[in-house]
This record gives C-alpha cells, structure tokens and sequence, in this order.
C-alpha cells in the first residue's frame, strides 16, 4: 500500500540544522512532485517547499526561503527537507506529501520544535 513516512524531526536551539527525509513506497516516486508543509495547533496546514518530479523545479515559502532546502533521490524514494537557522516559529509538524495530477498522499507527520 501507498506509504510516506517522515523522519529527522526532533527538538533543536534556534540556529541549529535539521534533515528532514519522506519515505516513499507502494507508488511511483518518481512521477509525483513532492511538497512539505507544516502545522501548528489550531492553525491551518501551511506551504513550505515544493519539488518536481524530477527535482529540476523547486519552489518555497517566503518564510523559509534561504534557510530552507528541498531535494529528492528517485532512486532511493526519498524526498528531503534540510532547515538551518531555525527559528522558534519553525516549530510545527512537518508533513510530506506526493502530488501527481488529482492524486495526493501524505505523510504522517514529524515534529519539529525549536528551542531554548
């Protein structure tokens, strides 16, 4: 069965680095574009970065933009999100999710928490 899942999130001092990496299975990686994004309680599930299929288009949010890298490996199956100078508004939970026309998986989530 189709499965995403995310790993590398844990708790980290504001302007420290962390990996994020999405495991994907039971579909064809690398047809789908990948995106992360991230929420926090109460709030709406927000952008933060977009690959293409192919890894030759990227696209991020203004708020991570510069900190923030998206990357992919088709052949391992894997999409990644690599943050440094993290701030405590970085905290959430971070999602992948695989996206191909109408069709879209997500990830169960990592969360991420910038602290002191």
């Amino acid at each position: 069965q189709v499965q995403l899942v995310e790993s590398g999130g844990g708790l980290v001092q504001p302007g420290g680095s962390l990996r994020l990496s999405c495991a994907a299975s039971g579909f064809t990686f690398s047809s789908y574009a990948m995106r992360w994004y991230r929420q926090t309680p109460g709030k709406a599930r927000e952008f933060v970065a977009y690959i293409s299929s192919s890894g030759g288009i990227t696209r991020y949010a203004d708020a991570v933009k510069g900190r923030f890298s998206i990357s992919r490996d088709n052949a391992k199956n894997t999409a990644y999100l690599q943050m440094i100078s993290l701030k405590d508004e970085d905290t959430a939970v971070y999602y992948c999710n695989a996206v191909r026309g109408s069709v879209d998986y997500w990830g169960q989530g990592t969360q991420v928490t910038v602290s002191s």
